[in-house]
């Protein structure tokens, strides 16, 4: 008699195990290279930034040949998604706004990846779920197990594959904002350096833009960007109106406002940034403190399941060895 395979959720063992095992190689080989390969994160942002507001100030869109080719051949792309979309009539104009504004927020700054999101969400559940419905109902794929589960399995891929895009979006902006507002009071206080030197508020904004762009590339990213729009934009408020659209904080509002009332008003900067900053590094040790007092409520869980049933392993081991051994030897 053949011994029984020991399967998980239909699946062998011994292929999970496999599989597994590959992932966990996979990501080993990606953190390496991910640590080997560390780069200057802003030195590319500054240089696209650079190149945009020279492109501003001529009138043109491309530079070089090899960037005008590729953005050819990627609006040429973005042209066939957007005719399939408009010719299915689920391509709307408040639609595209809202996908430019989140990905806006979350750093990406391409008119064409709105199209593509909103592509994704179509084309994701036909590849994804249309591939799962065909292999569980025409090739029999999972046939051991009961219709319920086989019609949760495609519906749950079906509805994940639809909101891949967004769950990505709206993790990128999640991680992004978190940067910004770590970073917010070191800003503000060399903002009120610039500002006590004597600098304009766009050349301060663009030095601190580059002062703080290997320790917080998302916020020097944003300030280089609107000290470029304070360079060109004809009314001033729109620039920082921009950015804090773009940040989505209540931080960066206060910060917003406060630069509109001074350039508006004359108000003094320096002590006003000076106050934001003692209010936004308070915040910040707040946020520290609560996350320290929710640790032991957190710890408890993998204190229960995995801390302490190698600690009494460990300890009663030995006593349970040596009792088995004496009631051995006694019978």
């Amino acid at each position: 008699m053949s011994p029984v395979p020991v399967t998980l959720l239909g699946v062998p063992v011994q292929v999970l195990a496999t599989l597994c095992s590959g992932i966990a190689a996979l990501s080993v080989l990606v953190s390496i290279y991910a640590a080997t390969t560390v780069r200057d994160p802003m030195a590319k942002r500054v240089k696209a930034l650079n190149e945009r507001r020279e492109q501003l100030k001529l009138g043109i869109t491309a530079s070089t040949s090899k960037r005008r080719a590729k953005l050819t051949a990627r609006t040429e792309t973005t042209d066939m998604m957007r005719s399939a979309l408009s010719s299915l009539r689920v391509l709307q104009d408040e639609q595209v706004k809202q996908a430019q504004m989140k990905l806006m927020r979350a750093g990406i700054r391409s008119r064409d990846a709105a199209v593509m999101v909103i592509f994704a969400r179509l084309a994701l559940p036909l590849l994804f779920g249309g591939t799962i419905a065909f292999g569980v109902y025409a090739l029999g794929w999972f046939g051991h197990w009961g219709g319920v589960k086989r019609y949760m399995l495609v519906a749950g891929t079906l509805l994940l594959s639809y909101k891949a895009p967004d769950i990505w979006l709206r993790n990128t902006i999640i991680k992004r904002t978190g940067e910004i507002r770590k970073g917010l009071p070191d800003a503000l206080d060399l903002l009120v350096i610039c500002a006590e030197a004597g600098l304009t508020v766009d050349a301060a904004f663009g030095r601190v833009g580059r002062e703080l762009g290997r320790a917080y590339p998302e916020l020097g990213d944003e300030f280089i960007l609107t000290a470029i729009e304070l360079g060109f934009l004809t009314e001033r408020r729109q620039a920082f109106e921009n950015l804090a659209a773009r940040t989505e904080l209540d931080a960066i509002r206060g910060v917003v406002t406060t630069m509109i009332q001074t350039e508006r008003y004359g108000t003094p900067l320096a002590s006003a940034l000076r106050v934001l900053s003692a209010e936004f590094r308070n915040e910040r040790m707040m946020r520290a403190e609560e996350k320290a007092a929710r640790l032991p409520a957190i710890m408890t869980v993998p204190l229960i399941c995995f801390i302490l049933p190698v600690l009494f392993i460990v300890i009663l081991g030995p006593a349970a060895c040596s009792i088995s051994d004496a009631m051995a030897k006694h019978f």
